[in-house]
Order: C-alpha cells, then sequence, then structure tokens
C-alpha cells in the first residue's frame, strides 16, 4: 500500500467567534449593575478610557464628544464590530474625529465625610449567638470544646445537622456527655434551637411554656402528621377530647416557631435597579434607557494627543500598546452602544403588544413568545432572549423582569387565547376572595374560570396553584381562626 500526498480545494461556511463578537454577546445578556462593574474594570484596565462626566473643559472651551445614547437612538446603518475595529486601520486617523486636544485639569471633589456613629454594622449571626450564652454560662474547657461542636453545626434554621454520636466520635468523648451539654443549649435562645427535627423542636417550646402535662404535648408527640393534614377530626378521635379543646391546643402550637434561626438569617434584601423606564405622557409611551451612573465613555485626550504627534518618537512597543488598547477601547464603545439600541428596539416592541396590560393590569397581558418580538424587529430569536436576561422595566403597573412578558396562552371557548400569567391572577383572586371556612377544591375553581369564558384543566389549575405557593383546599381549611 503506497502512501500519497494530494492537495483538494475545498469551499466551505463556518461561523467564527471572535473575540470582538464574543465581547458584543456577552455584554447583552449582563443586566445594568453587571455592565457597571464591567465598564469599571475596563476603565482601570485600559488608560485609554475616560468618563466624560468626569473631565473638565480643554482649553478655549473646547472638550472631547462622549459617545452616547439618546433615548430614542436614531436610524444607524448596521456596521459589524469587526468592521469598526479591523486590526489593519491606522488608529491614529480615527481620532481625527474628536476636538482637538488640550490639557486636561482635574479639580478636587469637596465631599462630606460620613460620620462613624452613622456606619451600620454587621448583623450578629446565629452562632454568635449561641456561643456568646455558651461563654457566660462559664463551661468548663470539654464543655465549650462539645458546645463549639455542636454549635458548628447548626443550620441557619437552628436545627442540628450531626448525630450525638457523631459529635462525640469527632471530640473523642462520651456521647452521655454531649447529650448533657445539647441539653444546655437547647434551653439557649431563640426558643427551639438545637433542635434535631421539627418535632422535637415544638416540643423544646413547649416545655418552655410550662405545657408539659397538656393536650399540646400529646398532639406533638403523637398526631404531628394529622396536625400537618389539619385532619382535627382524628386529633380529637385519637385523644378522645372534645374538638374544641383540641383547636383550642392547635392555635397555641401555629403561634411556635418551626424555624428558630429565621430571626438571624443573613439574607440580604435584593434590589432591583431597572434597566429601562417606560412612562405615559399623554396618550403615548416614552421609552427611556436607565443612564444613571452609566459612564460616558471616550478617548482620553492624552492619549490622543499623543498619536496625533507623529513628531514625537515612539519606540515600536508603545505605539502598538495604545494601539491594541485604542482598538479595545472603540469595541467596548461599539458594544455598549449596539447593546443599549437593541435594548430599547426589544422595550419598544414589548410596548406595542402589551399596550392594554400597560394600561389596564395584570388581567390583559397577552399571550407573547420570543418569536413575535424577533420577527417585529428583524432579529434573532437568540438575541431576544439575551436582551430579555436580567433585564427589569419600570412600567405604570409595576417593575418587572423582561421575561415576564412571555408567557404561554390559555384558551377561550370562543377561541381567543388569554395569557397564563393572567389566569395565575385570576386563580390568586379566587382564592383570596373564598370562604376560609369552606375553600375552593380544584375542580371548583375550574368551574369559576369556566363561568369567565376560560377553558382550563384541572391539573393545570393544580399546577398554577402550586406555582403561586397555595396549598391544596384540604390544607387551607381554618377553623375557629386557627391556620
Amino acid at each position: 500500500m503506497a502512501l500519497e500526498l494530494k492537495q483538494q480545494l475545498r469551499l466551505t461556511q463556518q461561523l467564527v467567534m471572535t473575540p470582538q463578537l464574543q465581547q458584543a454577546i456577552k455584554l447583552l445578556q449582563l443586566s445594568r449593575l453587571e455592565l457597571l462593574d464591567v465598564i469599571t474594570q475596563e476603565m482601570e484596565e485600559n488608560p485609554l478610557l475616560e468618563d466624560v462626566q468626569g473631565e473638565a473643559p480643554a482649553e478655549g472651551g473646547a472638550r472631547s464628544e462622549p459617545i452616547a445614547t439618546p433615548s430614542e437612538p436614531p436610524p444607524l446603518k448596521s456596521v459589524t464590530v469587526e468592521e469598526t475595529a479591523r486590526a489593519d486601520i491606522d488608529w491614529s486617523s480615527y481620532l481625527e474625529e474628536y476636538s482637538s486636544s488640550g490639557p486636561i485639569r482635574f479639580e478636587a471633589e469637596e465631599r462630606e465625610v460620613p460620620e462613624y456613629e452613622n456606619f451600620v454594622g454587621r448583623r450578629e449571626s446565629l452562632n454568635e449567638h449561641l456561643m456568646w450564652q455558651l461563654l457566660l454560662s462559664l463551661p468548663d474547657p470539654l464543655e465549650e470544646k462539645i458546645g463549639n461542636a455542636i454549635i458548628g453545626n447548626i443550620n441557619r434554621d437552628g436545627y442540628l445537622q450531626a448525630t450525638a454520636d457523631e459529635i462525640a466520635a469527632m471530640i473523642e468523648t462520651d456521647t452521655s456527655k454531649v447529650e448533657k451539654v445539647l441539653t444546655k443549649l437547647q434551653s439557649f435562645d431563640p426558643i427551639g434551637v438545637c433542635a434535631r427535627d421539627l418535632q422535637e423542636c415544638l416540643m423544646i417550646q413547649a416545655r418552655q411554656l410550662g405545657l408539659q402535662d397538656s393536650i399540646v404535648v400529646q398532639i406533638i408527640k403523637n398526631n404531628l402528621k394529622n396536625l400537618e393534614n389539619k385532619n382535627y377530626k382524628a386529633i380529637s378521635r385519637s385523644l378522645g377530647v372534645g374538638l374544641s379543646d383540641i383547636i383550642a391546643a392547635i392555635e397555641i402550637i401555629s403561634k411556635m416557631e418551626p424555624k428558630p434561626g429565621r430571626q438571624f438569617s443573613d439574607e440580604e434584601p435584593r434590589y432591583i435597579s431597572p434597566d429601562v423606564f417606560v412612562y405615559k405622557v399623554g396618550n403615548e409611551f416614552v421609552i427611556v434607557l436607565n443612564e444613571d451612573g452609566m459612564p460616558k465613555l471616550h478617548i482620553s485626550s492624552f492619549y490622543k494627543a499623543a498619536l496625533n504627534n507623529r513628531k514625537k518618537e515612539f519606540s515600536g512597543d508603545t505605539r502598538e500598546y495604545i494601539q491594541n488598547k485604542l482598538r479595545s477601547a472603540v469595541w467596548l464603545i461599539r458594544s455598549i452602544h449596539q447593546r443599549q439600541r437593541t435594548i430599547y428596539k426589544v422595550v419598544k416592541s414589548i410596548v406595542h403588544f402589551q399596550r392594554d396590560f400597560l394600561e389596564k393590569g395584570l388581567a390583559c397581558l397577552k399571550p407573547m413568545v420570543l418569536r413575535d418580538v424577533a420577527e417585529d424587529i428583524g432579529m434573532h430569536e437568540s438575541t431576544v432572549s439575551r436582551v430579555t436576561t436580567n433585564k427589569y422595566v419600570h412600567t405604570p403597573q409595576g417593575i418587572f423582569e423582561l421575561k415576564f412578558f412571555f408567557n404561554s396562552s390559555i384558551h377561550r371557548f370562543d377561541g381567543e387565547a388569554i395569557a397564563s400569567a393572567s389566569v395565575k391572577e385570576k386563580i390568586r383572586q379566587i382564592i383570596e376572595s373564598e370562604n376560609p371556612a369552606k375553600p375552593y377544591s380544584d375542580k371548583k375553581m375550574v368551574d369559576i374560570l369556566k363561568s369567565s369564558n376560560i377553558n382550563i384543566a384541572r391539573r393545570t389549575v393544580a399546577k398554577y396553584r402550586e406555582v403561586l405557593g397555595v396549598l391544596p383546599s384540604n390544607k387551607r381549611k381554618k377553623y375557629l381562626g386557627v391556620n
């Protein structure tokens, strides 16, 4: 068998993801706050990028024009990032588009220094709160070691996640000593902490309330499952006690804390900064991009003058460095502007489709998919998907994620469609208006929705009810004010 070397000419098509295109796609799917972080990092790494808001006017009153995006951008010729920032362009000529350079002056900004007493301290954690109580009890070294091991295995709800045997093996001591220290820790604040399960947690709280010999303890010990299912009649038969006494005991249990560590939760509230504002002015809706705190990027006047000054000799490495940083700055500015224009187009299309919702509320939300907006603005569905990721819009009806407007449809009996989000809202309103003593079953809610001309199956109602975080009817039933 002979080996041969041949040449073949083949024509193929392939999509090459250049670094510039990857950057544009990455910026497109970032939220506004994430974009600010990226811009800040780029400004730290690229000396050619400056924020025009912080620059003083040059001599003669001239200043470089920032590249800004208006609320409604004018139609622009489609130019790719690659065309904008090709490597074969003499980037010094690009700078001629800007005004003549001049010395940059900086003025120190006067800031009011905050007082130390205005600083907010970090909240005390559950572990720190328990250790503080343990040390106040003046434990001996072994008790402190055991208590430290127990506290280290407490989850954020206040429950012990390890057995006494595991803790004893961990610190090489007897299980009986661990149980003794654990009993001591279970008397600490918050009441019910260091329990190993819900039953023990409730029992600890019942003992603290002095209810050791009451019906409350018997219900917790022997009828926790019936209590969960609100099967109060079964509890009454099991204990041989009247239903009224059972309900009174259950009212006490319902006021106990099933998660003692909840008050020490370190979860911070999530603040949403809308990317877009939609206002109604007269009979029209106005779209305004949120530019608050967004740097107005432009090319540094210092480096612009350096590249324009051809008389000054630069080493090859220095000029190449400035050229690369300039190219990177152009790519970033172009990508940000493309992102802002795309977001504007998508929101404008959403406003067009969902005008009734913006005027009348959730009941008038229309079914819509990504394809509807993509076809309307002449972009691919994947682009619309990236734009609607982690983006929020402030509307007259409230703040919503852009993905909220894209939802499936439920058909009416007359053939029209209604958005699934509107159906969920109707189910929520039905549940809020029901009699707590006789809550509606899923089948009953199907009949109520049918009377509103909505064709929906019982399993769909059950699914939407679970999405809303609403229990089944047998667990929503209330007796004499008991939840």
